[in-house]
């Protein structure tokens, strides 16, 4: 009798495994179509951005010819002059307000964009839970059968080996499971990694405005996406830190520069070179990830996981150093990249034709007495439309310059010759340098930042206005130690920005300012200051500070006392550098 009742006890328990493997192969069937659904869900929303994008720039291009034809309509030919002062005031609000409706219309759609990303990430979180939760299930009655027909042969030692045969069992599933989890999101973390590393070399070598807004777009939702997965993963407080900031950076720099696109302005080369920067930088954060995907061992990633060293925490220490290559151009002066603030002054001047601008540059280099002259077309630095010229200097170095189409000014100048040996010190060259942009008519600078860099002495200047330091009208200038000449320039900041008309405004002395710095930190100087922020100029006090071995420079607003940049100065084989 009790052999009957045991064989139907088996048999009960095969049927109820079978039930659940075939529940389970539903669950599974359910799964695959819930992700199809998601990623329709992501196209379509995708699609929805685009076409919003695009009936936003329709309308905006539609107001932008009704605003000229009412400018037309309201023309006439009495008081002409204060009529066309009343013309220019209108068409600047009305471009404002495009620009204005411009950007309200992309951010919206980035947001809709990160939105959706973030939706599908969550539901694929979602799905994998779901997942674990049923190979769970698919367990549990399995041991309530093993356990009924153990208890009906009454055998307390087979009892003992198929309960610790069973919870090894469902702990070896939910150990794999998580581990799957922690391998598909290194997966997804490459995969974005890898679609960023496209962007940016994309970004390179793109000239269209809506390309690059497009792509920068793309950067600015991957470098969100890779720093939430990353998240998810449990290195070490340092590594975490390195890979955060240089996504933090990435993220940042996407913005300021869709700002500057959304506002009109075009991508410098010294932006292109960030890019460049920054597009290094991530290629070897995708080769590392790559790598790691396709050789790492459960073993290994079981091993991370429990907090043990070993290959994957290696490899994530060589990303987190990998990280803080600083950028080529290491030397970056304060509020060096923030470009135009207001109007272009260049705009007020003459255009000038090619064949003037290529006299004019055999002006600006009389002394190193320049020959086989090329104009090579036209470019934008920054705001500045400019010629483009190669030439050759009297010792036979290539050189490449920028004269601006209206004024005819040297915004950009660079000789490619080498610079071997050092005849001359930071002193001589900081003259060497003044002596060249006296000769350019900019007078009476400061030399607010200075790194040698190898063989090559790199020097920012400011114009003063009443004691203040103007950062937005800054010229960088490079002299090679070695000859004794200036070998490179950068004046588009000068060019487009330098104006008389400036006021600094304090609503607070500097000693009260000084209060409301961090009390860890020791001023060694303090300078005031007019910086350019986000399109506008902002009065500030400037601190140089140190705190232990660290140096800073901090600025606070000098009418609030809030902060409103803070630098970290770095030394390395490359000169100084700013973080």
């Amino acid at each position: 009798m009790e052999e009957k009742n045991i064989g139907k006890n088996t048999s009960s328990g095969a049927e109820k495994v079978e039930a659940i493997a075939r529940g389970a192969n539903e669950a599974e069937k359910k799964i695959a179509r819930t992700e199809k659904q998601a990623v329709r869900a992501s196209k379509k929303a995708e699609k929805k951005a685009a076409e919003a994008k695009k009936r936003a720039e329709k309308a905006a291009k539609k107001a932008e010819k009704q605003a000229e034809k009412i400018v037309r309509s309201e023309m006439t030919a009495a008081d002409a002059a204060g009529e066309e002062r009343r013309i220019a005031e209108r068409e600047k609000r009305e471009k404002l307000a495009l620009k204005a409706q411009r950007r309200e219309a992309e951010e919206k759609a980035r947001e809709e964009k990160m939105k959706q990303r973030e939706e599908d990430r969550k539901q694929r979180e979602k799905e994998r839970e779901k997942k674990q939760r049923e190979k769970r299930r698919e367990h549990a009655p399995g041991f309530g059968g093993w356990l009924a027909a153990t208890i009906a042969l009454g055998t307390a030692c087979l009892a003992l080996t198929t309960v610790v045969t069973v919870g090894s069992m469902r702990m070896n599933d939910m150990l794999a499971g998580e581990t799957d989890d922690y391998r598909s999101a290194l997966y997804e973390m490459a995969s974005v990694s890898e679609q960023m590393e496209d962007n940016l070399e994309k970004l390179s070598v793109s000239d269209g405005a809506d390309e690059q807004r497009r792509l920068l777009t793309e950067v600015l939702v991957d470098s969100a996406l890779m720093e939430g997965i990353l998240e998810r993963f449990p290195v070490d407080q340092a590594t975490a830190t390195d890979i955060s900031a240089f996504l933090n950076r990435t993220n940042s720099y996407a913005r300021t520069l869709l700002n500057r696109l959304a506002g009109g302005g075009a991508l410098a080369s010294s932006e292109r070179a960030a890019l460049q920067y920054l597009h290094t930088v991530n290629s070897g954060l995708y080769r590392e990830l790559s790598q790691l995907s396709s050789q790492m061992t459960d073993a290994e990633l079981r091993a991370f996981l429990d907090g043990e060293e070993g290959t994957v925490s290696d490899s994530f220490g060589k990303m987190g150093k990998g990280t803080q290559v600083k950028p080529a151009d290491g030397s970056d002066a304060p509020f060096a990249q923030e470009g135009n603030v207001g109007k272009n002054r260049l705009t007020d001047l003459e255009e000038i034709s090619s064949s003037r601008a290529e006299e004019l540059l055999g002006e600006y280099f009389s002394s190193s007495r320049v020959r086989d002259v090329k104009y090579t077309g036209d470019a934008v630095n920054g705001e500045a439309a400019c010629y483009n010229f190669t030439f050759v200097q009297q010792d036979g170095a290539e050189a490449f310059a920028q004269i601006t189409k209206r004024g005819g000014k040297l915004v950009f100048f660079r000789s490619y010759a080498p610079c071997a040996d050092k005849n001359f010190d930071l002193a001589a060259c900081d003259a060497l340098a003044r002596e060249f942009l006296g000769k350019l008519g900019m007078d009476g600078m400061e030399a607010v930042w200075t790194s040698e860099a190898g063989n090559a002495a790199e020097i920012a200047y400011v114009c003063l206005h009443d004691g203040a330091r103007v950062y937005s009208d800054m010229v960088r200038v490079s002299v090679c130690e070695g000859k004794g000449c200036v070998t490179g320039m950068d004046a588009s900041s000068y060019l487009m920005n330098h104006t008389a008309a400036r006021i600094f405004e304090a609503g607070m002395s500097e000693a009260a300012a000084r209060e409301k710095l961090s009390s860890e930190l020791e001023v060694i100087s303090c300078h005031r200051a007019i910086v350019p922020l986000n399109g506008a100029e902002v009065s500030a006090y400037e601190f140089e500070c140190r705190s232990g071995e660290g140096k800073y420079i901090v600025y606070l607003d000098a009418l609030t006392g809030a902060e409103v940049q803070v630098y970290c100065v770095r030394e390395g084989e490359q000169g100084r550098f700013l973080r």
